[in-house]
């Protein structure tokens, strides 16, 4: 079984997110990390090509130079191979132009199984596995807390509001987990050295076979027209329940469009 693995670099999970006021788009500079929940995908992939003899895990990205370290952390993890999709013409690409992308990358190596986080953490879009799934003509399963693999079938269990859906897919397929789906292993020493001699294809979009005008941010269907700085946190409102608490409450929450 082959399996792709989507992995993105993000500004630092930990630290607030900026927004460049003449660009538009997340300040990527200073700290950045491979983002969490790809992480626990690349370990839901290692996990299943454990369960499957002969099966292959090969982690995928998108971005500038420096989203080379997110596939050299996988690889380190224990992931086969890597592709890193790179070209300038992406530069301010939304999530529609980043799926094409992607998709026509995914399309030449032929995966029997996608796996992707449910969202990431500069985007949250929560979109981009339904898209591939949409371009790539597959069945998707989403927001999975649990995995598995047999035979021709996936598997898993679906979070909902409420609970859990057991849903399945003959792959080919592409499915998104959660936080839950496991706990991404840290990369060892020998880990690490070996992932210097994996391979670690660079594609760009000529060899994807995309026009031109399809990537960028001036061919965008998604425009940020301003930015805001966020204004600091202003004090609470406190109800005292002198025996109209009650009045007081629904007035503020009807005040806030919450009623």
């Amino acid at each position: 079984m082959k399996i792709a693995v989507l992995v993105k670099e993000v500004p630092d999970t930990w630290g607030d997110r900026q927004l460049d006021p003449q660009t538009k788009r997340v300040v990527r500079a200073g700290d950045n990390v491979t983002d969490e929940i790809n992480e626990k995908a690349v370990e839901a992939a290692l996990l299943l090509r454990e369960s499957v003899p002969g099966s292959t895990v090969t982690t995928v990205t998108m971005g500038p130079k420096s989203a080379r370290e997110a596939v050299r952390r996988s690889l380190a993890m224990g992931a086969d191979n890597g592709i890193h999709i790179l070209d300038d013409r992406l530069v301010g690409s939304d999530a529609v132009q980043t799926s094409a992308a992607i998709a026509a990358a995914l399309a030449l190596g032929s995966f029997d199984l996608v796996i992707a986080g449910n969202e990431s953490t500069d985007g949250r879009t929560a979109a981009v596995p339904a898209m591939l799934a949409e371009r790539l003509g597959l069945s998707q399963l989403t927001f999975l807390r649990t995995l598995a693999v047999e035979g021709d079938t996936v598997t898993g269990e679906r979070m909902t509001g409420t609970g859990y859906l057991e849903v399945s897919a003959k792959l080919p397929a592409v499915v998104s987990v959660t936080e839950q789906i496991a706990e991404a292993r840290f990369p060892s020493f020998k880990g690490i050295m070996a992932a210097k001699k994996k391979p670690l294809e660079t594609v760009d979009l000529n060899e994807l076979g995309s026009p031109d005008d399809f990537a960028g941010a001036e061919n965008s269907g998604s425009v940020v027209t301003s930015v805001t700085v966020r204004p600091p946190r202003a004090a609470g409102t406190i109800i005292r329940d002198d025996g109209t608490a009650a009045t007081q409450l629904a007035d503020y929450l009807a005040s806030a469009k919450l009623l």
